[in-house]
């Protein structure tokens, strides 16, 4: 069970003060059974600049992974460890694939790791809580809580090899 985020979005009032119109726990929560990881959707923006008098509430949106072409996504995704993870190396390379996403280069058909992708993005990500690597092709970081990653759409994928969960939040800016 992931960490509820909390969610404040300010606006304006009918006089033009700032006041915090949306202060509750974010609803818009996806969790992948067996998968280990739970995504929890905060704001997406469908163009830059973005639109600061809109109302609505842009969490409900339906979207991908991806930020919208020409847009943004703001996300918090807490990964499980790695040894709570059930589905298998096929079951979980195919969800990856049923998203849209995939490693490009040699590692495509037979990744390290099923998780392995590339977004076309550019992505700020900074580890909230917890400890948790990052696969490159033939390399790895170690991250822990406070440490920013500038992902700029290369392969890549996280393994949680602690024994805590670990929230990692993420900016992904349409890079097409």
């Amino acid at each position: 069970m992931a960490i509820p985020v909390r969610r404040v979005v300010t606006g304006k009032d009918a006089t033009g003060n700032a006041i915090a119109t949306i202060d509750a726990v974010a609803t818009t929560v996806h969790r992948r059974e067996g998968m280990g990881v739970t995504n929890t959707l905060l704001w997406v923006t469908d163009s830059v600049p973005a639109d600061l008098s809109d109302p609505q509430d842009a969490a409900t949106k339906k979207i991908g992974v991806v930020a919208p072409p020409g847009g943004t996504v703001f996300r918090i995704v807490e990964f499980a460890p790695h040894k709570e993870i059930t589905a298998d190396y096929e079951t979980r390379l195919q969800a990856i694939r049923a998203i849209g996403l995939a490693p490009e280069g040699p590692s495509r058909e037979r990744p390290r790791e099923p998780g392995m992708h590339r977004t076309k993005t550019l992505d700020y990500a900074v580890i909230v809580s917890g400890e948790i690597d990052m696969l490159l092709d033939d390399s790895e970081v170690h991250l822990k809580a406070g440490d920013v990653v500038i992902q700029r759409g290369t392969n890549h994928a996280w393994v949680n090899r602690g024994e805590a969960p670990c929230q990692v939040a993420f900016v992904m800016i349409d890079g097409s």
